[in-house]
């Protein structure tokens, strides 16, 4: 019996983590998507360089400031406080973690039946969407300079692997 233990608990430490970073990343695009609908579309950044010509014109261009790579990198700074904004809920047939907000950005009520807040949920996703933000940087501004569709999928299954096993996850909406 001890041996047959010994056997499963590295598969289901496994699945705790993959659970973990999936749901990390997965909140994370959410996370940043809803911040960038949040800005004015109409508000842009100059980019480009500040350097006159030899023609006294610059190669200065105004670009919508909501994706661009200045605001999507401020916000990777701190998106990860949220976090602390989420609960773990755990699927009764296959067991599998997921996460889901428990408080919402509009002030509506939320179910959150089953739902298990605590602070170690909430720090131990708050380190891994750290670790994600950090590792994957390059590839989130990317997906989110351009609008694109299901950047979850895209980046959290398709380019890092953090979701492999959750391509049929349903899209969530905050």
């Amino acid at each position: 019996l001890v041996v047959a233990l010994a056997a499963l608990l590295p598969a289901a430490c496994a699945r705790r983590s993959q659970d973990l970073h999936c749901g990390a990343c997965r909140a994370l695009v959410d996370e940043l998507e809803w911040e960038i609908a949040q800005v004015d579309p109409r508000k842009t950044i100059q980019m480009g360089s500040f350097r006159i010509n030899p023609d006294g014109s610059q190669s200065v261009v105004e670009v919508p400031y909501a994706r661009s790579e200045a605001h999507l990198t401020e916000l990777l700074e701190r998106v990860c406080e949220k976090m602390k904004e989420y609960g773990e809920k755990v699927d009764p047939s296959t067991h599998r973690k997921s996460y889901v907000r428990v408080i919402s950005h509009d002030g509506t009520k939320m179910d959150l039946s089953g739902v298990k807040i605590d602070g170690d949920v909430a720090s131990s996703l708050k380190f891994a969407c750290e670790s994600i933000a950090e590792e994957y940087e390059d590839e989130l501004i990317e997906f989110l300079s351009h609008e694109a569709d299901n950047v979850k999928d895209r980046l959290c299954s398709k380019r890092t692997d953090l979701c492999d096993h959750a391509l049929h996850i349903p899209h969530d909406e905050l």
